[in-house]
């Protein structure tokens, strides 16, 4: 799961002040105006605007932490097919691991195997995220943008046809002009809100997340593991991604809506969690907290002057949490829809409609369908996960479709599929 602060958001609205005209000289730093300005050096925005700097425009790329990728966010985890497809060749030196599958396990122990093919977009490779994020913003900078770090946007504002960016940099205020904002904030977004796009969440879209990186404990390096049930995540789910034999990722992802008392928490679950399975019990070298958003994708993901791309645009697998090849796909979309935008000169929602027809044939049905699967997911009772994971134990998950795995639970279990069928 992609993990972002929840809190932030509504804590940095509270200090956004109104427009003054105090800032300093643009020149002293930036430009006084971009083709484009990226705001976020993630996945998404490094793609956005090394995908527009190759076309030759003139891109801002701002990053507010103090260095990409860091602190690192999220399970690490990403699918072999999803690089290929993107032509990202694997480098040595932001794999930790390679995995060959993941286990599913029922709330009775039983589990279920599934290649890694088979398993999502999140299983494959356990990344080193700090260091593949870091790789993409150099090829954004390679192609010709320029990234500064420590850089926080702070509010937007319309001009004529442009946007006016605010930034605060090394305590510095500066105000750079744009056509184009490519906002890739993440889970707490506020280009979208400042632009007028609809961004806020349902607590039953979001889950809440906490993580653990545990060494000195004995983890299967060939398998990352999840763990389903309602007492164990409520609406949610225990991950384990191994780094190596020693050292992995043990987190869990709970629905907000699910967070009725402090033993719903998803810390307090975790914790319980570790101490009935010691086996994966170690020695705590980070912690980290956020959410992650379990929604549709945003409709629209658009308007004039702005796109939002990757975690900003809801652009998150809701079934498993995974973000990280739809917040490529995104940015690679909005970047060559800039482009086309810049040669027309127009930057209108109708010229912008575009970065839609992009990204939408490539990721839209499958995030739409996910969605759906997890609105079943969440209504599941623990009997019914033990049955299924009972039923497809040996399953050939080569052959995986609904129809097929529906008749092979229906088969021992014919009154869980007719459950199932009232949800569907």
């Amino acid at each position: 799961m992609v993990q972002g602060s929840m809190y932030t958001l509504w804590n940095m609205r509270a200090r956004l002040s109104s427009w003054s005209h105090n800032c300093q000289e643009v020149s002293l730093v930036f430009k006084e105006k971009y083709d484009v300005v990226v705001i976020g050096a993630g996945p998404a925005g490094s793609s956005a605007a090394y995908e527009a700097a190759k076309r030759g425009l003139k891109v801002l790329l701002i990053e507010k932490r103090a260095e990409v990728g860091s602190p690192i966010r999220c399970a690490e985890g990403v699918g072999k097919e999803g690089l290929e497809d993107l032509g990202i060749k694997p480098k040595s030196e932001w794999i930790a691991n390679e995995v060959k599958g993941a286990r599913i396990y029922a709330p009775s122990g039983d589990y279920i195997t599934l290649e890694a093919s088979m398993a999502g977009s999140e299983v494959g490779y356990v990344l080193h995220r700090d260091k593949f994020d870091q790789y993409l913003a150099k090829m954004a900078v390679d192609a010709g943008s320029e990234l500064y770090t420590r850089a926080m946007a702070i509010g937007l504002k319309r001009e004529d046809s442009e946007i006016v960016v605010r930034i605060r940099h090394f305590g510095n205020l500066y105000e750079v002009r744009t056509p184009i904002v490519i906002g890739a904030d993440g889970f707490e977004s506020l280009v979208g809100e400042w632009a007028g796009i609809r961004t806020r969440l349902d607590p039953k879209d979001i889950n809440v997340t906490f993580e653990y990186r545990i060494t000195g404990a004995k983890f299967d390096p060939d398998y990352t593991e999840f763990y389903i049930g309602n007492e164990v995540a409520p609406g949610g789910y225990v991950w384990i991604f191994p780094k190596s034999e020693k050292e992995a990722n043990v987190g869990i992802g709970v629905l907000l809506s699910r967070v009725d008392s402090e033993k719903k928490r998803p810390k307090y679950l975790l914790d319980k969690f570790l101490k009935e399975h010691p086996k994966y019990r170690g020695k705590i070298i980070a912690v980290i907290s956020g959410a992650v958003s379990v929604s549709k994708p945003l409709e629209p993901s658009y308007t004039d002057n702005v796109m939002l791309v990757g975690d900003a645009a809801r652009m998150i697998d809701p079934l498993t949490g995974g973000g990280i090849i739809h917040a490529i796909i995104s940015g690679r979309a909005a970047g060559e829809t800039a482009a086309k935008a810049i040669e027309k000169g127009d930057y209108s929602k109708r010229s912008l409609k575009e970065y839609e027809a992009r990204w939408k044939p490539k990721i839209y049905e499958k995030l739409l369908r996910n969605y759906l699967a997890k609105e079943i997911f969440v209504k599941v009772s623990d009997d019914v996960f033990n049955k299924i994971v009972d039923a497809l134990k040996d399953y050939d998950f080569s052959r995986i479709n609904t129809y097929e795995l529906l008749k092979a639970i229906g088969e021992k279990y014919p009154e869980v599929v007719e459950e199932l069928s009232q949800y569907l």
